[in-house]
């Protein structure tokens, strides 16, 4: 190819300087020696016989979003825990008034204006340096019972479609810290299907008694009745309590089918993203931690379901390997609750009550100073003992005797 470009070079000048007759022999010279077709011949003979024009360099634009911008976005960001563009970018238009009222942004009208305007995509590009200064997976706990299962329907998280505000689903999310022995708390995580409404409960272990006692606390703060529970498969949950109190309040009990995980996918996304995300994967096994815990928990069910929009699946085909998803417009539990038909107008007036009590800066150090607490609490203790380890001498003698 280079080859080819020096003679076309060297022709090109007494290609542009010659009559027709001299053009056309050079052009039947130049196809000869390349082997091009007539016409890629002609049109690279007349691109390098062309003077060379100086190339000048751009203005650059007028950026939209300047750098007076980055504290205030950055702060947004903060404040809602680090979300990705999509689910930020819905909440702007709310999130900024809110912080400009409490004095926690400093912005005029029209870069207030300019910064609820922001796409997702310019945002994640804006954020990409803040992200990247920004984690392991915990191991479930969940030990199959088989007490009343043949009484309990079995429910997929696709047969939810028809679901109404007060179906939820629930599940247990585990505070050991990487180290299974001995007791240790426990976080009950109750989603509401239609809304993603989310309230959370700890409990001092994952005795039966100690998570139904916590389910009543989540339905006396729940937003709407209660009409359907879902759970897995484990003993805290598949037992004569839970099973009798649904009996008598007519509520719908199923389960998920054992070892199908996305079964409950509605509530278990939320192990990270509304308690992991909150408060790690330190153990946590003393009063004081479940205290902690349970005061973080009270503030947070506020911040969570009014301020962290979250995104539903829509549908999802697959073309052979490729999987496509979609996804509707991010937004809280909230405005969801608002916009489904079935919400009754008591739920609407308690929830936008308490949304208009929300001070969103002065909340979010509270929980941020309790997180903190909980952190020292669980970092100063003395380590948890780890289970002894296993006698392999008794074992081989058990074996030779057998």
């Amino acid at each position: 190819m280079v080859e080819r470009k020096a003679v076309t070079k060297k022709l090109a000048a007494s290609y542009r300087a010659g009559d027709r007759a001299r053009k056309s022999r050079l052009l039947d010279e130049l196809i000869e020696l390349t082997g091009w077709h007539r016409d890629y011949a002609r049109a690279a003979l007349r691109a390098a016989a062309a003077p060379v024009r100086p190339v000048r360099a751009r203005a650059p634009r007028t950026p939209t979003y300047g750098p007076e911008l980055q504290p205030a976005l950055v702060r947004c960001w903060a404040v809602l825990r680090a979300p990705a563009g999509k689910l930020l970018a819905p909440m702007l238009p709310v999130l900024v008034p809110m912080l400009r009222r409490e004095g926690e942004l400093e912005l005029t009208d029209a870069q207030a204006a300019l910064l609820t305007r922001m796409s997702a995509a310019t945002i994640d590009r804006k954020l990409a340096s803040e992200r990247a200064k920004m984690l392991p997976r915990g191991r479930s706990h969940t030990k199959p019972g088989s007490l009343l299962k043949s009484q309990i329907p079995i429910r997929t998280w696709a047969e939810w479609d028809d679901a109404v505000p007060g179906f939820v689903e629930i599940d247990l999310v585990a505070h050991d810290g990487g180290n299974a022995s001995g007791e240790f708390c426990f976080t009950l995580t109750v989603t509401d299907i239609a809304t993603g409404w989310t309230v959370n409960r700890s409990v001092p272990n994952k005795a039966a008694k100690w998570v139904f006692e916590a389910l009543q606390q989540v339905t006396a703060v729940f937003p709407f009745p209660i009409i359907g529970i879902d759970s897995d498969n484990g003993t805290e949950f598949i037992n004569h309590n839970l099973f009798r109190y649904c009996e008598l309040h007519q509520i719908t009990f199923t389960r998920s089918r054992s070892g199908n995980k996305n079964d409950g996918a509605h509530v278990e996304q939320k192990n990270w993203s509304r308690v992991r995300e909150l408060v790690g994967y330190l153990r946590y096994d003393t009063t004081a931690e479940l205290e902690l815990l349970n005061q973080i928990w009270d503030l947070d069910r506020v911040f969570t379901n009014h301020l962290l929009p979250q995104q539903k699946l829509l549908s999802k085909t697959r073309q052979g390997a490729k999987v496509i998803k979609k996804h509707d417009a991010g937004a809280t539990p909230h405005q969801r609750a608002l916009r489904h038909p079935t919400t009754r107008p008591m739920a609407v007036r308690r929830i936008n009550a308490e949304f208009k009590r929300i001070r969103v800066g002065a909340l979010s150090r509270a929980i941020l100073n309790l997180t903190g607490r909980l952190e020292t609490l669980a970092i100063a203790k003395r380590p948890a003992p780890l289970k002894p380890p296993i006698n392999h001498a008794w074992n081989d003698y058990g074996m030779r005797r057998s």
